[in-house]
């Protein structure tokens, strides 16, 4: 009997010690995990709110992604944006019993051991989605053998309790938030953007199928890197999917059959749409998150918060914009060089290439390093392999550094805005030729000499005082004393001298004797003050030589200024930022230019008319013969000295847009006039981009008269009668009415 007592104590133990007591160790460790005993788990409010690092999105007044800011490139959807068959696809492959488990998986588990720890047969991972979930909402740190265990522990416990959390639905769109699919596309909206330029919910089968394949190795799956392991890749899913009903064999059949289709955009701060804009923006948006706060007491951070910023740029005009640039460009960089053939740009500057080469990386790089001026002059001498900007797409060459400083600083540049002068919404913004290559923005940050686009400012002020469009002027050399005692007497561009001018007349054909008379009238500082009147921020020398545009001002300054013209004397804050909201669609601040009334509405109105000569008969008049535009426009253009700068800046009722053309450094030009003036340099591209506007239907930009000032005009715009109301007045002065 005590044998028998012995032996059943003995199965009893070994009973206790082989299966019971495990199962009593993992129900504790269980226990002890959720208790806290081995680490800390999420807190409720953190299983409520998980963190996780969200890309910023800029958006276009017409609702188009123009680029994000991130350091992770995220954004995040509801499962009501996501396709039927991409969640199907994620089911049938990663965890077909989603719908039914708790957040475990016990079959899948029992399936593991079984197979996998027992068999030694592959058998798949038995972690569940919402599993998967929880180890990317709190990622593994670099651990033990024995703490990875007790995270996986961790893992179930956590899953259990987004489980109780969150909806179903809720667990599988938060799934597709946190995964990533590789080439920096975090979340599934990133990766159907960056793969297929679709949206989650356009996504098609087969292309769900690619996307899913690549959670499980984004590189060796990669359809951009590995397409050879791609494709298969993407029919085991499709099989998956038609092995658990949810493809038709025959569908199943005919979408394995296809080839990889992909429509691949990478998202990267140096392409795509607006590039020099989103930089301004960006720069901006870096001191707004500095200088907010978030409710916890912590600085908004534009590369994680997930902000949503809606700006003013219409990226239809956007396009048309960058379009207009390039079309003209290409065809002017050829003049350029042909102009240039057979001949040294740099002859007289030498000294433009040695300045190029000591203000580069490389050679700021050598120095450091400690070579000699010679060393680093041979290193600038030897030719390596490159890839060089041109309009005809990027060239891979060999070239020497200092050959493609010389190359590069033949390259002419541009800036381009164009905006509303009503509500100072910047619709366009072009800082460059190619953000990739050159990243110096000539819209805002850039400050050329305007030359001729600066006279309007100065008749302006005349007309504020009276003066008729149609009073005459005698074009004749003017002489002007400065303040420091010196004589300073400008010439016409063309060197022609005589008769008298109308003022409409004088500034049509920029005469610049013509101003040099009305900068005698008032004075610099008037004309200054003026400027800053109309718009300009930039601090103004008060010298006689501003009537002709010595001054360096930015696009941005002077569009907005020219603005004031179209927006019946009221200049309005050219503004790019409409909103900015936080990743919940709580609006954190709203922006509302600043408005201030300058000049009157007659005033504004009778400039409209002195510019309208500009493009009727004056320097601007290829716009009518050459371009065919027969709606009103009102314009000015501008060439400084030796041709180094080319502007124009255009008028219509709806849009005012400015342009300047010029290369890196002003000693690089066109030789003649006829090349290099701002009709030739500047002006197509303004008429490209309107051109292109008012062929899309879909803006609706107006071709109407400008809009007169309601009662009668206190100046005569109509000359014959000016002259012979002028004429009265002298015979009654003469016979003594």
């Amino acid at each position: 009997m005590s044998r028998k007592k012995s032996r059943k104590t003995r199965v009893y133990f070994i009973l206790w010690v082989v299966v019971l007591a495990p199962v009593a160790l993992f129900f504790t460790v269980i226990g002890g995990t959720a208790a806290g005993w081995f680490g800390e788990l999420p807190t409720f409010e953190e299983l409520e709110n998980p963190k996780s690092s969200l890309a910023s999105e800029v958006y276009s007044s017409d609702g188009v992604v123009l680029g994000k800011y991130y350091r992770q490139n995220r954004s995040n959807v509801q499962f009501a944006q996501l396709a039927p068959n991409l969640v199907e696809a994620l089911k049938a492959t990663e965890d077909i019993r989603f719908d039914s488990h708790s957040g475990v998986d016990i079959k899948g588990l029992l399936r593991v051991l079984i197979k996998t720890v027992i068999a030694r047969q592959d058998a798949g991972g038995g972690s569940t989605l919402t599993q998967q979930l929880a180890k990317n909402l709190f990622p593994r740190e670099n651990m033990t053998t024995f703490k990875l265990v007790m995270r996986k522990f961790k893992e179930w416990i956590i899953a259990a309790r987004l489980e109780k959390s969150y909806t179903k639905e809720e667990i599988m769109a938060m799934y597709l938030n946190t995964v990533e699919f590789g080439h920096n596309a975090f979340g599934i909206k990133s990766a159907a953007r960056t793969f297929f330029n679709r949206e989650p919910g356009e996504l098609r089968v087969e292309e769900s199928a690619v996307l899913v394949g690549l959670l499980k190795a984004p590189t060796r799956y990669s359809p951009i890197l590995n397409p050879e392991n791609s494709l298969p890749r993407r029919n085991t899913v499709l099989a998956q999917m038609e092995k658990y009903g949810f493809l038709e064999n025959d569908m199943y059949d005919s979408l394995r059959a296809m080839p990889l289709s992909l429509n691949y955009r990478p998202d990267d701060h140096n392409t795509g749409m607006a590039t020099y804009f989103r930089e301004s923006l960006r720069l901006e948006l870096a001191r707004w998150c500095k200088d907010h706060r978030k409710a916890d007491g912590t600085a908004y951070n534009l590369y994680r918060d997930g902000l949503k910023i809606y700006t003013t740029i219409d990226s239809r005009m956007q396009r048309h914009a960058e379009a207009a640039v390039a079309e003209h460009l290409r065809d002017l960089q050829k003049t350029f060089y042909q102009h240039w053939k057979d001949r040294d740009p740099f002859w007289e500057v030498p000294q433009v290439i040695i300045q190029g080469m000591k203000q580069s990386y490389r050679y700021a790089g050598l120095k450091s390093e400690g070579l000699s001026e010679d060393s680093i002059k041979q290193n600038f001498n030897k030719k390596i392999p490159m890839k060089v900007f041109s309009w005809d797409g990027d060239i891979d060459t060999l070239m020497s550094p200092l050959d493609s400083i010389r190359y590069y600083k033949l390259i002419l540049r541009t800036g381009f805005m164009s905006m509303e002068p009503q509500s100072g919404y910047i619709r366009a913004w072009v800082g460059g030729n190619n953000y990739w290559h050159f990243k110096y923005d000539h819209v805002k940050e850039s400050r050329r000499q305007v030359g001729s686009t600066f006279k309007p400012f100065l008749y302006t002020l005349a007309v504020q005082e009276g003066y008729s469009p149609c009073y005459k002027v005698p074009n004749a050399p003017v002489t002007i004393i400065t303040e420091a005692g010196q004589s300073w007497t400008p010439k016409n561009s063309d060197n022609k001298y005589g008769g008298m001018y109308s003022l409409k007349r004088a500034l049509a054909e920029s005469i610049n004797c013509i101003s040099a008379y009305l900068m005698k009238q008032f004075g610099p500082y008037a004309v200054v003050d003026m400027a800053h009147k109309l718009g300009i921020q930039t601090k103004l020398e008060p010298v006689p030589a501003i009537s002709l545009g010595s001054a360096d001002l930015s696009v941005y300054e002077m569009v907005g200024a020219y603005s004031t013209f179209a927006n019946k004397g009221v200049w309005t804050e050219p503004i790019y930022l409409t909103r900015i909201e936080d990743n919940n669609g709580i609006v954190l601040q709203e922006f509302i230019p600043k408005k201030v009334e300058a000049i009157s509405e007659e005033t504004a109105y009778v400039m409209l008319n002195l510019m309208q000569g500009v493009v009727r008969y004056g320097t601007g008049v290829r716009l009518r013969y050459k371009y065919k535009f027969e709606n009103p426009i009102a314009g000015k253009t501008g060439t400084t000295q030796n041709q180094s700068d080319g502007w124009f800046v255009g008028i219509t009722p709806d849009l005012v847009s400015g342009c300047w053309v010029g290369c890196e450094d002003r000693s690089v030009h066109f030789r003649t006039v006829n090349l290099g003036q701002g009709a030739n340099m500047a002006l197509p591209i303004w008429a490209y981009y309107m051109k292109r506007v008012y062929d899309d239907a879909s803006l609706n930009v107006s071709t109407d008269e400008f809009e007169e000032p309601d009662g009668r005009l206190s100046i005569e715009l109509d000359c014959s009668k000016y002259e012979k109301q002028s004429k009265s007045v002298t015979n009654e002065s003469f016979f003594g009415f």
